[in-house]
């Protein structure tokens, strides 16, 4: 926001003060991600600049890490890229396989998590709901409880009842997933049903529509955006979730960052940065995509103009 013209030269003084401390805090979250995206580029297999890089040679740079992600774990890296090598990397590539594990793992987990966190947050915006309170710090625990001992606990739950021998894969991660993700579901769209102007809800029942035609065609176009949120946020968690996955994940159902901590301990490999920048890239869109109906989602209920 703009001073004021009237604004005296101690107020012009803390106004600028006040955006370089911004700014500086700003540098000082982000410098990771400015350190880790242009290292992926290093021709040499390093974590640190090297002197070409720092003189912006560019044959200090290269594509070959993320080309690494490709080739890591064919059967045939070298051969002609044609569809059978297309077809190599589909099928044996390890990096390709965990990003597949990541998604289905993510989005069954997001729909999930979307699904019971709408229903829960449906219920607590009620009055009437007893205990509500109650019942929501226990559902938004997951987000409070170290993941530690939230894995722990799982690891032994599915251990007593023998989730693996149930022959249905992902099953024992997309629920522990989901599990995480519903408290940021629920967050969102209890926030959306702050503002719900339910003389809607009561002008449609007045008027003869059944509870199931109010909710489709008048409560849900409104909680849309709060549910999208919560689900892109409930994908983010899964995507970068690594501590359940290390206790509960079969071997096959290994995920990115999961194999992100096994580069780190067995093969330090740059291809590690190259798999950090695209996922930073998935979040900024997500986030960006969060943001974006967040504001819709405010307009849909009249908190700030069109």
């Amino acid at each position: 926001m703009a001073l004021p013209i009237y604004a005296s030269p101690l107020e012009r003084v803390w106004h600028w003060t006040y955006r370089v401390l911004c700014a500086l805090i700003f540098l000082f979250l982000i410098a990771p991600i400015l350190i880790v995206i242009p290292l992926s580029f290093n021709a040499e297999p390093y974590f640190t600049f090297t002197e070409k890089m720092l003189s912006l040679d560019p044959t200090g740079y290269s594509l070959r890490w993320y080309d690494l992600l490709l080739t890591f774990g064919m059967q045939a890296p070298d051969a002609a890229r044609d569809g059978g090598w297309w077809g190599d990397v589909w099928r044996n590539a390890t990096w390709v396989q965990v990003a597949k594990n990541s998604v289905v793992i993510g989005f069954f987990s997001t729909l999930l998590a979307t699904a019971l966190g709408t229903l829960a947050a449906l219920g607590l915006s009620r009055p009437e709901m007893p205990f509500r309170r109650s019942i929501m710090a226990i559902l938004i625990s997951p987000m409070i409880v170290p993941i530690i001992i939230t894995a722990t606990g799982l690891f032994f739950f599915y251990s007593s009842i023998g989730i693996r021998n149930w022959g249905v894969p992902y099953l024992g991660v997309i629920l522990a997933h989901a599990t995480l993700g519903i408290p940021f579901v629920i967050i969102t769209v209890t926030a959306t049903l702050v503002g719900f102007d339910h003389s809607l809800t009561r002008a449609a029942a007045s008027l003869g529509a059944a509870p199931a035609t109010i909710f489709r065609k008048i409560t849900l176009p409104l909680i849309l955006p709060g549910m999208v949120s919560g689900a892109l946020f409930a994908f983010v968690t899964s995507f970068d979730e690594v501590v359940v996955v290390m206790f509960i994940a079969a071997p096959d159902e290994q995920t990115i960052p999961r194999q992100m901590w096994n580069g780190i301990r067995e093969q330090i490999s740059p291809a590690i940065l190259s798999v950090a920048t695209i996922l930073v890239v998935v979040s900024v869109l997500l986030l960006a995509t969060i943001e974006i109906l967040r504001r819709r989602g405010e307009r849909l209920r009249g908190v700030t103009p069109a």
